[in-house]
């Protein structure tokens, strides 16, 4: 696979050059899985970030009854990790699976440091990444104790445009933390004022 989504992602956000890219071309390495598969499973060590080339990915804890957590959806050019697993290299509480056959490109420790030692501007952009990550965790929690399943839900389709289509009406109702009959409500409502997620 030529991993065309991977390599402009380096070009344009991380401004990295072609030659450049074609000095780490040798350490990038892809991952096919299928629907259901496990990434990440509770108990292991995250050693890698996931990139997406093609697919989708979920990222989730199970609370004491079992019941799915999700906490972030990854679509294409998007990153998922545990970073806290990655970093500390302490066992994950959390599992990363494929919600569709999903190409990934298996971003660990090494493959940042010979990135950053051939581009030293590559340090700024991992550090921009991370702030943003942490940007994006903090309103997410004010929006899951504070804001209405209404506004939590057009959070969602603005974050994740395309995912809305992508998985079924209980993985979202998860991933807002309300009931997939609550969900339903709210896009009658919003169906009712004309609203077109999509």
């Amino acid at each position: 696979m030529e991993l065309n989504n991977f390599k402009t992602y380096f070009l344009e956000k991380c401004e990295l050059s072609r030659d450049e890219i074609a000095q780490i071309d040798h350490l990038i390495i892809s991952k096919t899985v299928e629907k259901g598969e496990f990434l990440l499973k509770e108990g292991e060590i995250c050693n890698h970030s996931f990139f997406v080339e093609k697919g989708l990915l979920r990222f989730y804890a199970l609370n004491e009854e079992g019941k799915e957590n999700i906490l972030q959806f990854a679509t294409e050019n998007w990153i998922v990790s545990d970073r806290g697993s990655a970093y500390f290299q302490q066992p994950s509480t959390y599992y990363i699976d494929a919600i569709e056959p999903t190409t990934v490109v298996m971003i660990n420790q090494d493959f940042i440091n010979k990135v950053t030692e051939i581009n030293p501007n590559f340090r700024v952009h991992n550090e921009r990444l991370l702030q943003n990550h942490i940007r994006s965790l903090y309103k997410r929690v004010s929006l899951l104790l504070g804001a209405s399943a209404k506004t939590r839900y057009l959070d969602f389709i603005k974050t994740y445009p395309d995912v809305t289509l992508r998985v079924p009406q209980w993985m979202i109702a998860s991933y807002l933390g309300v009931t997939p009959e609550s969900l339903s409500r709210v896009r009658k409502a919003l169906a009712k004022e004309n609203f077109k997620p999509y």
